[in-house]
């Protein structure tokens, strides 16, 4: 992995891969989960794309730092990165928490933001889910990582899965286990201490974006999407049937064309184009 120094000198690390003259993608992951968390849209979205991926602080190689963590820093710390690349703008990608650190780059930075995907996400707070939310950090501080495996699992995956327990289940388990508990507990605060008042500032995003969402997301149901597709003025919701909050390992060929067909379209690319990714 790659390292930049944030603007309040902790180190971010990243990872880098895609077809080097791609149009850029910056992709921003969820609480408890690193850059691992895109592995089913490494090839996919190399084909075309240079793809940058960070650690957000509190997990991965980045690591717990000294809290407290806000939403508007691990935004920063994006940015970071593509300034180390040399990247003026690129398109967001942003997955649950990620998608609200992407609507942070996108209302506080658009001379940054080509375009915006928000995924399995929303732009307000609910009580229940501030409740769900805070008995996650006390259940990993006191039991670690390993011990929020059941319990988050039942609102990540939707009950089809969870049937069928396949592999794409235990991935998501290794990947929230590997979760550092000061630091899972860190980006929960950065959440609940996120103002809602954002929100208000949505309809300024005067970028495309793409609102995507599964049916059978319990954490951040339809609603949310809904709300935030209104909110933004060019934003276009697709609901993924069947899939639930971690629906980029759910339904990984599903989330992968439809954010690609949006990507592609935006970018002005050839979708049938079979020019291979440049290794990273």
């Amino acid at each position: 992995m790659k390292q930049v120094t944030s603007d309040d000198g902790v180190e971010i690390f990243y990872d880098v891969w895609g077809r080097r003259d791609g149009p850029p993608v910056l992709l921003i992951q969820g609480l408890g989960t690193d850059s691992r968390g895109w592995a089913l849209q490494r090839m996919a979205f190399g084909r075309h794309y240079r793809c940058f991926a960070p650690d957000n602080r509190g997990v991965g190689h980045t690591g717990p730092t000294p809290r407290p963590y806000s939403l508007e820093q691990m935004a920063n710390d994006a940015l970071a990165v593509l300034d180390a690349e040399g990247v003026e703008s690129a398109h967001i990608v942003g997955a649950s928490m990620g998608g609200v650190v992407a609507q942070v780059i996108a209302v506080m930075h658009p001379e940054r933001t080509r375009s915006l995907v928000l995924a399995c996400t929303s732009c307000r707070h609910h009580p229940w889910r501030r409740e769900v939310l805070q008995e996650w950090a006390d259940a990993v501080q006191a039991r670690g990582s390993a011990g929020l495996n059941d319990e988050a699992l039942r609102w990540l995956v939707g009950p089809r899965l969870r049937r069928r327990f396949g592999v794409w289940l235990n991935i998501l388990a290794r990947i929230l286990v590997r979760a550092d508990p000061d630091g899972f507990a860190g980006q929960v605060r950065a959440i609940l201490d996120a103002p809602d008042e954002l929100r208000f500032e949505l309809c300024n995003v005067r970028v495309p974006a793409l609102v995507i969402t599964g049916s059978q997301d319990a954490l951040t149901p339809i609603g949310d999407a809904e709300e935030l597709a209104e909110m933004i003025p060019y934003a276009q919701l697709v609901e993924l049937r069947g899939a639930a909050h971690g629906l980029m390992v759910e339904s990984p060929n599903g989330f992968n064309d439809t954010v690609l067909d949006f990507l592609d379209r935006v970018s002005g690319l050839d979708a049938g184009s079979d020019v291979q990714a440049a290794s990273a």
